[in-house]
């Protein structure tokens, strides 16, 4: 799965945010639905324009979005 294919980042599709192939599906709706117990069956039931790599796509961005050298908990 090429995630550079599926997630794209257009300033004049929702605002710049990262979505999946052009469309107005932003990664972090997709991510948000997965969060709240969606599974991939019932997202591309509910969106049929979505494919399966494009879910696993946005789980491949959000992975690679929280990729840090460090994770400071110190108080501001």
């Amino acid at each position: 799965m090429a995630m550079n294919a599926r997630i794209t980042i257009d300033p004049t599709i929702c605002h710049g945010k990262p979505c999946i192939r052009g469309l107005r599906y932003p990664v972090e709706h997709i991510l948000e639905w997965l969060a709240a117990g969606m599974t991939i069956e019932e997202i591309l039931a509910d969106y049929e324009d979505l494919e399966r790599d494009d879910i696993l796509a946005a789980l491949a961005f959000a992975a690679r979005m929280t990729h840090v050298k460090r994770a400071g908990t110190e108080a501001a």
